[in-house]
């Protein structure tokens, strides 16, 4: 081979940054896990076991387990039969992650409030079209009971926050994609949508008509007046 065919035929090194202990040992784990070498539920070897197959200390081991379950990767349970597992995912435990995320967003101001809920059009005006198409009876069953309660409830009551969350959240969980279901529980806990309104009583009945539509809609498996139903509702309350 030619010195010309050797220099083009050379891996193209780069330089790299080094990382810190901490980081290696965090990126490490994690693609253990995401690789499969431990399942959702399993529980990683203890810090002390750790700390010796990576060449650590303990300190350092912590950390990196802190930022796993920071990251929502891993739980710690304290105790003699604790120690770090690798967290089931579930559309619920999703959502409780966004969630958890949204709100620190948020509580840091690194986002406004209404940058999120004008997501909620991205969000949730395609759930209510997917929702007239995917819903079950059970999904029914609770709409109708939410609105029922938001029907014959008074503008005091404390548990209003709770229904509009609610009504939301199954309508996303109706749409049959537990993804956007879980984005819009999350967008919706940690904005709080109802505390922002001024609820009086023409503006608590305008509301629940709305919402009313919505179920109606839905129910009839009509998915361009659900859409069209959610999208005045959302004008009417952001």
């Amino acid at each position: 081979m030619t010195e010309a065919k050797a220099a083009n035929n050379a891996p193209k090194f780069r330089a790299q940054q080094v990382t810190r202990p901490r980081d290696q040992v965090e990126r490490q784990i994690r693609e253990a896990i995401l690789e499969g070498h431990f399942g959702q539920g399993d529980k990683l070897p203890s810090e002390t076991e750790l700390a010796q197959q990576f060449g650590v200390s303990r300190p350092t081991v912590r950390e990196a387990l802190g930022a796993l379950v920071s990251g929502g990767l891993i739980r710690k349970i304290p105790g003699v039969a604790g120690g770090s597992f690798v967290n089931t995912v579930t559309p619920d435990s999703l959502s409780r992650m966004l969630r958890e995320s949204v709100d620190t967003i948020l509580r840091l101001g690194a986002l406004d409030v209404y940058e999120l809920t004008e997501v909620r059009r991205v969000l949730e005006i395609p759930a209510a079209r997917l929702a007239a198409k995917h819903r079950t009876d059970d999904h029914l069953r609770q709409l109708h009971s939410v609105v029922e309660k938001q029907r014959t409830t008074t503008i005091d009551d404390p548990g209003i926050p709770g229904y509009d969350l609610a009504f939301h959240t199954t309508i996303g969980q109706a749409s049959g994609n537990r993804l956007l279901a879980a984005f819009i529980g999350a967008v919706h806990d940690a904005t709080h949508p109802a505390q922002f309104l001024d609820v009086t009583k023409e503006v608590g009945h305008r509301t629940v008509k709305q919402h009313m539509a919505i179920l109606a809609a839905i129910e009839e498996g009509a998915e361009d007046a659900a859409a069209e139903a959610m999208e005045s509702h959302l004008d009417y309350v952001l």
